[in-house]
């Protein structure tokens, strides 16, 4: 109690000192701020306006009003300092959608699973060579009655419930599912900042190791998946990653989860871009009333 009471004392003076300190109006020494940080006027503000920040692509696709679109930096590959050439406009539909990691999982296994046929088969008794003859009499012996050496109770004998391939583990997910799982990925890539924009697929030479130091260059990663719409892609830059193993090239139409969640990097180009939203919104739209179930549809963009 006398410890409590004196610890009490003491922490009175010293806020009344402290108090009175300040009512003089003259601070402690710790508290004083210096000039320098003070003064407002040498505070350098970042510029919102210029030529770096300007918006080289909008989203030709009507974005709602409660969204906005998602953005990322143009660069190129003629150099290696052209990172940033400006901004690219995302829509959000698309490249900032919530990210459902077990859409994404049901649709990488099903990319697994649905090409997959086993072939593993074994033989049932009936098929064994032999096995014709009864091993002994049923009765008389003083063993257990047996009638054939290839019974599965027997060494060498059939398999009872083996695999009875090929086998086919085929299965559909909806398409509504699919498409969901693609817009996962292409988000997950956009928030690691794994996804780049590039305005061609031009490079200066057919060199692989200009690639190789390009990526390492930018930090790309070990893999990198190149996305074009246009099948015929530049003659250097086929010729550059014809024996890389860790630049691959794919159209846009090929475009699927596996390969964006194998690869550590993404690069699309600024067409590739309009073609996949273009494709994967029209998925959220795509039944016109009274017109549900007939095929062709004719709303296909």
């Amino acid at each position: 109690m006398r410890g409590l009471n004196g610890l009490l004392r003491s922490w009175s003076r010293g806020g009344c000192r402290l108090l009175s300190t300040l009512s003089d109006g003259v601070l402690p020494s710790n508290l004083v701020v210096p000039a320098d940080l003070a003064d407002s006027s040498t505070i350098v503000k970042p510029s919102l306006e210029g030529p770096d920040l300007s918006v080289i692509r909008k989203c030709n696709v009507a974005i709602p009003s409660h969204l906005k679109p998602g953005q990322a930096w143009l660069e190129s590959l003629r150099r290696y300092e052209d990172e940033r050439l400006g901004l690219v406009d995302l829509h959000p539909d698309v490249f900032t959608v919530m990210p459902r990691i077990d859409i994404l999982h049901e649709v990488a296994i099903w990319q697994k699973n649905f090409k997959r046929i086993s072939y593993a088969k074994t033989k049932t008794r009936a098929e064994m060579r032999g096995g014709g003859r009864k091993p002994w009499a049923q009765k008389g012996s003083g063993r257990a009655r047996q009638g054939s050496i290839r019974s599965p109770l027997w060494r060498g004998g059939g398999i009872a419930f083996g695999p009875r391939g090929p086998t086919s583990y085929y299965y559909m997910l909806p398409m509504k599912v699919r498409v969901l799982g693609l817009k996962v990925a292409l988000t997950t890539k956009l928030a690691q900042d794994d996804l780049h924009i590039i305005d061609t697929l031009d490079i200066p030479t057919d060199d692989p190791q200009y690639l190789v130091d390009l990526a390492r260059y930018r930090h790309w990663g070990s893999t990198v998946l190149i996305v074009d719409v246009n099948e015929t892609m530049p003659q250097n830059i086929l010729q550059a990653t014809a024996n890389l193993k860790t630049i691959n090239l794919i159209p846009a139409l090929g475009l699927n989860v596996h390969s964006i969640l194998k690869h550590e990097t993404l690069v699309l180009t600024l067409e590739t871009v309009e073609f996949l939203e273009e494709k994967l919104l029209w998925h959220d739209v795509r039944y016109t009333p009274l017109y549900p179930f007939k095929l062709p549809y004719s709303d296909f963009p």
